[in-house]
């Protein structure tokens, strides 16, 4: 391939800003790409967790991505952060799964519009903010673009909702928009569809689940990050729109 995947042809470590990254999956792409040799830019709510480097390999930002008008402060942070220099990849990981009482599900019928507004705000505007914002930088790298969807965007799902299902779905249309409209530009943009993750955004009851998946376990937030870092690099050179599953074959049936 020439360069290595995690330093650009001049030696410089890559860099890749995640969205979502304070726990579960987001969390665990930045300690896979920091582990590989990338700086992780972050961006959440909540202040960066403890186990996180405190050096020159991580940065973070904290953002309510909740409310749009936050989003192009994020994005000016980022700026700040990158100092001028590059930006490789952009991992649009942060979502939002609103739940009823007792966790139940909610769907088409069920919570107020302002529920519907965070899910999109969340799950669905912000990467096409991003997106949109970080193209020209993304373009003078040759860089990339994972958004993290579900499999409850290809299926109705006994636990996610309507709201979080609609709006992954949509952010399978985006990948497939924005691979056709900045090939041109050499960005490539994909996507990454987890099924059953051992994360704290899994419902009571998921063990029922598991039953039915082949692989007969719930899958690892590293298991997606790996396959989110195989996307980002130049190992997957020649793949763009595509969405893989990480799921144990629970789709198989």
């Amino acid at each position: 391939m020439g360069v290595h995947a995690t330093e650009t042809a001049s030696g410089e470590r890559r860099t890749v800003f995640i969205t979502g990254a304070s726990r579960g999956i987001g969390h665990a792409t930045a300690a896979y790409f920091v582990r590989h040799g990338w700086r992780a830019v972050t961006c959440s709510r909540d202040e960066v967790p403890p186990q996180c480097p405190r050096d020159e390999r991580h940065a973070h930002i904290t953002a309510d991505l909740a409310h749009t008008a936050n989003l192009p402060e994020a994005a000016e942070r980022l700026e700040e952060i990158l100092d001028g220099g590059p930006i490789h990849a952009l991992v649009n990981n942060a979502g939002y799964s609103p739940k009823g009482e007792g966790g139940a599900r909610l769907g088409c019928l069920d919570g107020d519009m302002a529920v519907w507004n965070k899910t999109f705000a969340i799950n669905f505007l912000a990467p096409v903010f991003f997106s949109r914002a970080m193209t020209q930088k993304l373009a003078q790298t040759g860089g990339n673009i994972v958004n993290i969807t579900s499999i409850a965007g290809h299926r109705v799902h006994p636990f996610a909702g309507s709201a979080y299902a609609t709006s992954k779905a949509a952010l399978t249309a985006l990948t497939r928009e924005l691979a056709a409209d900045l090939a041109h530009l050499g960005i490539r943009v994909n996507a990454v569809c987890p099924g059953e993750i051992n994360t704290a955004i899994l419902s009571p009851g998921t063990d029922k689940l598991v039953e039915r998946i082949p692989l007969r376990r719930l899958g690892s937030p590293t298991e997606v990050a790996a396959v989110i870092y195989y996307l980002a690099t130049d190992q997957s050179s020649y793949i763009t729109g595509a969405e893989i599953p990480v799921n144990g074959g629970q789709d198989l049936f």
